[in-house]
């Protein structure tokens, strides 16, 4: 695979410059896209020289408290809309984060790729950023739409089901886009990396199954939380 010398990235991060000076000029807001790029710049950058130290450690502790971190930010990122009521939410988000994409990244690791040792860094730390983040960003949408149609007079229940509907526009955009629309970043990896695009294609379905599992389960998960809630009168 070839190496990327960070002089290069300057050519996308141009690209990106552009759309963020887009979205200052017609939305007015001047630290959210400045705010998402900086910070992206410097978690990766950053992850990359954690990550090699992590792939080489021989304390299963380590592994599992790096993904414990990335589950407690999960469900915290997840409530960034709902300023006024995350305190209150962020166990429901957080139970919803693990439920959802800890299920699922059980599945995928220890019933399908069954790495060994069972808890090898270079395979659940990946896979649990996907499906981490897939129930973050679920989760995120449910809790957005959920309250938008509590606001409008809807129902907990018929608020419910509207918020499911629209937290999981993205996993299912995505299982009819994959291969048409678009070939997914680990498949094109493993592709660039020389794999068998036959085998690279069983990773991917594996991939996509996880993330749509833990998106739906963790929306599933909070959506139910917030309905009862609703109806004890909590949010009233």
């Amino acid at each position: 695979m070839t190496e990327i010398p960070l002089v290069r990235l300057l050519y996308p991060l141009a690209l990106a410059l552009l759309v963020a000076y887009w979205y200052i000029s017609w939305s007015g807001d001047r630290k959210t896209p400045w705010a998402g790029l900086a910070r992206m710049l410097a978690q990766l950058l950053l992850v990359g020289y954690v990550l090699a130290y992590i792939f080489k450690t021989e304390y299963v502790m380590v592994v599992l408290g790096v993904l414990a971190l990335m589950s407690l930010a999960a469900g915290w990122i997840a409530l960034r809309t709902e300023t006024k009521k995350r305190i209150r939410l962020y166990p429901y988000a957080l139970l919803g984060v693990l439920g959802g994409g800890g299920l699922a990244l059980l599945v995928a690791t220890q019933l399908v790729l069954r790495p060994e040792p069972w808890w090898k860094p270079s395979v659940l730390i990946p896979l649990g950023g996907m499906a981490f983040s897939n129930a973050m960003n679920a989760v995120s949408l449910a809790a957005e739409r959920f309250f938008s149609e509590r606001r409008q007079g809807k129902g907990p229940t018929a608020a419910r089901a509207a918020a499911y509907k629209a937290a999981l526009i993205p996993a299912t955009n995505a299982l009819f886009a994959v291969g048409i629309v678009s070939i997914p970043g680990l498949m094109t990896g493993q592709i660039l990396a020389g794999v068998s695009p036959l085998v690279a294609a069983r990773y991917q379905i594996l991939v996509m199954l996880m993330v749509y599992t833990a998106a739906g389960m963790a929306a599933a998960i909070f959506l139910e939380a917030a309905r009862r809630l609703a109806l004890d009168g909590v949010w009233e």
